[in-house]
């Protein structure tokens, strides 16, 4: 039993606590976002973390869109955010909510507020409120409209409500303490004027409750527990706290912090993204080199290599970051025993086996994985005629280079030993064919053991290749001078961040793979079929991730 408190973080200590004594008789958590954008690893966690919760403690999960603010909020976004937590593995089950829902006790919430003489309608400007607001080291002072009577303050919030004004011309504000050392406290805009069309309540209204009101009556009404959130909103808890205390619901939620995720050199603001969109720098929020949730998923990523990343990360109050070599290392582990080991030539260059009869093909046993038996073999075509990477020939090569060259032997993957005869060169210098001959009793798998060779390649035979695009990332900023520019604000951009290789060929047997299916080609990566891109009589394949890394786990 004490190690199984050990084992806890910090947050479900909390809640063992709050059960314990009584305070709640259950858990219910959920997962807020604000469909303004795509989501990105930082929410995964923020995810994972409030449905395992509710998992562990065997209560309840929801999913609520807080869409107070129609000026950024897209059904786009709406669509997106759903995908992906149901790509994830979050299930909400009937429990899909929206702020919007609640928008007619939010009003009566406010009402509530202006009758007990904590509310009041304000016209100063948003300028004239932050010079009232004070400084972290000077109070606040008194609006010139705070004293307004309950009767001015009902007919005034119901004119604003009826359209009476102008975005921005007049605010109702909650009635608390100017002279708070907390700023949040000091006075807070809850509803604001804004003739703007809802995405899901059309013009219904002209005034709309800002975030800090609306979130706290939100989690009342659907009888959440434990509001999990970032360390940002630390300093909004005492007005979150306020908020349900004063519009009187019973059994208010308790909010809870925990810190955020951040990875290092990669780009999660939806300002930039959005930037890039447009920019066409990336080609949409899913571009492969985003790390929003979408993109790892058209990357290659899978929901396991996520989950594996985020139980790594752990669940703390301290602020750090995460190397993005970490997240790698999990779709790594993830996919190395599930995943078939195709070959595929992304350079190529001829290798014709001058001794082997022309026209002749046979089949080869290819073991699909080799650490994983189970995955079983599968029959690949081998012939006189094949593709190699180019760089597994050289013409004077290195020493400790044991690929081919003039004279050497080497094994080809799965099938004979070939000894380099000669090469034939273009115009320009280039090597276009490399000229072997084979011994027919080294076939793979015959036991021939009378020589070994050093060197082992792979191939695709070529009357039987299938032409493919394959795409190769590096990170979308320049790692060495940091995500941001100091002087402009602006991102440092790896111009090499894409390389697109047109003339690969990869073997056959790709018919039946669809959108997002994933393999490792042998010797060079994971690779995943581009969901966008890809058809089945024209390949994209988008690397996920290189076979190594330096990386090493932390001990």
């Amino acid at each position: 039993m004490e190690n199984d408190v050990v084992s806890k973080n910090f947050i479900e200590q909390e809640i063992d606590k709050d059960l314990a004594e009584g305070v709640y008789d259950h858990v219910c958590t959920r997962f807020p976002p604000e469909p303004n954008g795509y989501l990105h690893i930082g929410h995964a966690k923020s995810i994972l973390l409030n449905y395992g919760l509710a998992g562990k403690y065997h209560g309840t999960f929801n999913m609520r869109f807080d869409d107070t603010n129609p000026t950024k909020e897209k059904v786009e976004f709406v669509d997106s955010i759903m995908e992906d937590i149901r790509w994830l593995g979050a299930d909400w089950e009937d429990r899909l909510y929206f702020a919007s829902d609640y928008f007619d006790q939010m009003y009566e919430c406010a009402v509530r507020l202006i009758q007990k003489g904590k509310a009041y309608v304000c016209d100063l400007s948003a300028e004239e409120i932050r010079a009232y607001r004070g400084t972290l080291t000077e109070t606040g002072k008194d609006s010139p409209y705070r004293e307004r009577t309950v009767e001015e303050n009902l007919r005034l919030f119901e004119e604003m409500r009826r359209g009476a004004y102008q975005d921005g011309e007049k605010v109702l504000r909650a009635k608390i303490d100017m002279a708070s050392p907390n700023i949040n406290m000091r006075d807070p805009v809850i509803y604001r004027v804004a003739r703007m069309s809802h995405h899901r309540t059309g013009d219904k209204w002209c005034i709309y409750p800002m975030y800090d009101f609306a979130h706290p009556i939100e989690d009342a009404i659907e009888g959440i527990t434990h509001s999990i959130c970032t360390l940002e909103f630390e300093d909004h808890r005492p007005l979150y706290d306020w908020v349900v205390r004063e519009c009187g619901f019973e059994n208010p939620p308790r909010q809870i912090e925990f810190a955020k995720l951040y990875l290092t050199n990669v780009v999660t603001g939806k300002r930039y993204i959005k930037k890039l969109v447009e920019d066409g720098i990336v080609d949409g929020w899913d571009d492969p080199r985003l790390v929003s949730i979408a993109a790892l998923r058209r990357r290659g990523f899978t929901p396991e290599s996520i989950k594996m990343f985020i139980d790594m990360c752990g669940v703390s109050k301290a602020q750090s970051s995460v190397d993005y070599a970490m997240l790698e290392y999990c779709i790594r582990e993830d996919l190395k025993m599930k995943k078939a080991r195709m070959m595929a030539v992304l350079h190529p260059i001829k290798l014709i086996i001058d001794n082997y009869p022309e026209g002749e093909t046979e089949y080869l046993d290819v073991p699909n994985n080799l650490e994983n038996e189970a995955l079983g073999t599968r029959k690949v075509p081998f012939c006189r005629e094949l593709y190699i990477e180019r760089d597994d020939f050289m013409e004077e090569p290195p020493k400790k280079y044991f690929r081919l060259f003039p004279g050497n032997e080497v094994r080809l993957m799965s099938a004979y030993f070939v000894t380099c005869e000669s090469f034939v060169k273009d115009e320009a210098g280039n090597v276009t064919e490399v000229h072997c001959t084979y011994d027919p009793e080294t076939k793979s798998g015959s036991g021939f053991n009378a020589r070994k060779v050093k060197g082992t390649i792979h191939w695709v035979a070529a009357p039987y290749a299938q032409k493919a695009e394959v795409r190769l990332y590096e990170n979308l900023v320049d790692e060495e001078k940091g995500v941001y520019n100091k002087e402009d604000g602006s991102l440092n951009l790896n111009p090499n961040s894409l390389t697109i290789l047109k003339d690969c060929f990869v073997e056959p047997g790709f018919e039946k793979a669809e959108a997002y299916d994933s393999f490792q080609f042998v010797r060079t990566g994971f690779f995943c079929i581009d969901a966008k891109d890809s058809a089945p009589d024209a390949l994209v394949f988008n690397r996920i991730v290189s076979l190594k890394s330096s990386f090493r786990l932390p001990k």
